[in-house]
């Protein structure tokens, strides 16, 4: 069951979401608090889990990171021990930026970056000598359409 969360968290997180750099006293001028209730219920925010942290948000291509590929995993056995095994390899990869378990055929969706086309490959034969992968199939990106925060704040969620 979703938070209950009142007009002026919705728009503090809206707020955050757009920008995690915001100072308090601009994000209370914003949302029409002042300073000090505005941090209370950011604090409350964070320690309910609602927010999870801050980061800044950097170009990969300007930090040397030219290709951004997909991977789609397949295990042969999907126990929980091979899935934890599995997710647990990945998170010591710095190239591998997201990591999702996936229903159907696919077990695993990576999101990677490369500094070139030779890292790329050297990544892919890495995965695909994995104990218990089965099939690893890629697709390069080309061209990034879209990029917003993971949660929609546009209202939907609250109804």
């Amino acid at each position: 069951m979703p938070a209950r969360l009142d007009a002026i968290d919705w728009a503090i997180l809206r707020e955050l979401q757009a920008d995690g750099s915001i100072t308090n006293v601009e994000l209370a001028r914003r949302v029409g608090l002042s300073a000090p209730p505005c941090l209370r219920r950011v604090r409350a925010l964070e320690e309910a889990g609602i927010i999870r942290g801050y980061r800044a948000l950097l170009e990969p291509k300007a930090l040397g990171y030219e290709v951004v590929c997909f991977a789609m995993v397949q295990l042969a056995a999907q126990g929980q021990a091979e899935l934890a095994a599995f997710a647990a390899e990945m998170r010591g990869w710095p190239l591998v930026r997201e990591c999702w378990t996936l229903s159907g055929e696919t077990d695993f969706l990576l999101k990677c970056v490369a500094p070139n086309l030779g890292a790329f490959q050297q990544l892919v034969g890495h995965l695909t000598g994995l104990p218990n992968v089965r099939t690893v199939r890629t697709a390069l990106a080309i061209d990034q359409i879209k990029d917003e925060p993971i949660a929609p704040l546009d209202g939907t969620a609250e109804a």
